[in-house]
């Protein structure tokens, strides 16, 4: 008999703007995995919202991840997107000695467009590229990726050669990459990829805005088909176009960036 593969999912959740655990949960879910969300924190609103709310969850997670191996329950993938302190990313690593045949994806959110998020110090990035590092498979944009090489950001990839060298220093021979936000020309966006059996950078139109959630969708995307057995090219692939597809919808509706992108009514595709 068929087992549905699980993802234990560690991830703040909003209540409102489209990121993190709203997205993982239904592409996991509508792709044929059960999605189990361990909460890093909860906001009233995505950080692009004044004033928002925020209940930082951390007391709860190694307890809700001790739990579940009381239940003698299994994980196929343990996914990690942003992480909030030091302290939640030993967690991450927890989850993996608890679980240890479970696929290892950290999406490595740190930053975007060249700037640190405010909320992380040196001291996080350390120890997110250390997380990244160990991870079987890592899902980092630009900025992401020139942290965790100890690159200046106006050294990132412009052209494919370029990022064929970037995909190779972030693989290291061990772990799955996935590189987004490449940039080879204006009015595209692309992302490149490398695992022992295949290499390449793609590029498809890009729709007038940078959708706020949209690597939260991205990666959750590509651990949805990875867990259907596809390829590492084939799953950064689906994940391109999905997102892709969104953010076209969502731009003819000229819907504000902020509140995410239109997945929703695209699901179905998945």
């Amino acid at each position: 008999m068929d087992t549905m593969p699980k993802v234990a999912a560690i991830h703040d959740m909003s209540g409102y703007g489209k990121c993190s655990l709203t997205v993982a949960l239904p592409v996991l879910s509508v792709m044929g995995a059960q999605c189990c969300p361990v909460a890093a924190a909860y906001l009233s609103a995505s950080t692009q919202y004044p004033g928002f709310t925020f209940c930082d969850m951390t007391s709860q997670m190694r307890p809700v991840l001790t739990h579940w191996k009381a239940l003698g329950l299994t994980f196929d993938a343990i996914y990690s997107g942003f992480l909030g302190s030091e302290e939640q990313m030993d967690i991450v690593l927890y989850a993996k000695e608890l679980f240890p045949s479970a696929m290892l994806v950290v999406d490595p959110v740190m930053g975007d467009n060249g700037q640190v998020y405010k909320t992380y110090t040196a001291r996080m990035c350390e120890n997110m590229t250390r997380l990244a590092l160990g991870a079987d498979v890592i899902v980092p944009n630009l900025t992401e990726a020139a942290i965790i090489l100890g690159k200046p950001y106006s050294e990132a990839p412009a052209d494919g050669q370029s990022a064929l060298r970037w995909l190779d220093a972030l693989s290291g021979g061990k772990r799955r990459v996935i590189l987004t936000g490449l940039r080879f020309s204006e009015g595209n966006i692309g992302y490149g990829w490398q695992d022992s059996a295949s290499r390449g950078t793609a590029q498809l139109p890009f729709y007038g805005h940078c959708y706020h959630g949209t690597g939260d969708i991205f990666a959750s995307v590509a651990v949805g088909s990875l867990l259907q057995g596809d390829t590492l090219a084939r799953a950064a692939e689906r994940a391109a176009l999905f997102v892709g597809k969104c953010a076209e919808v969502t731009f003819k509706a000229g819907d504000e960036p902020h509140g995410g992108v239109r997945f929703e009514e695209l699901l179905k595709q998945l």
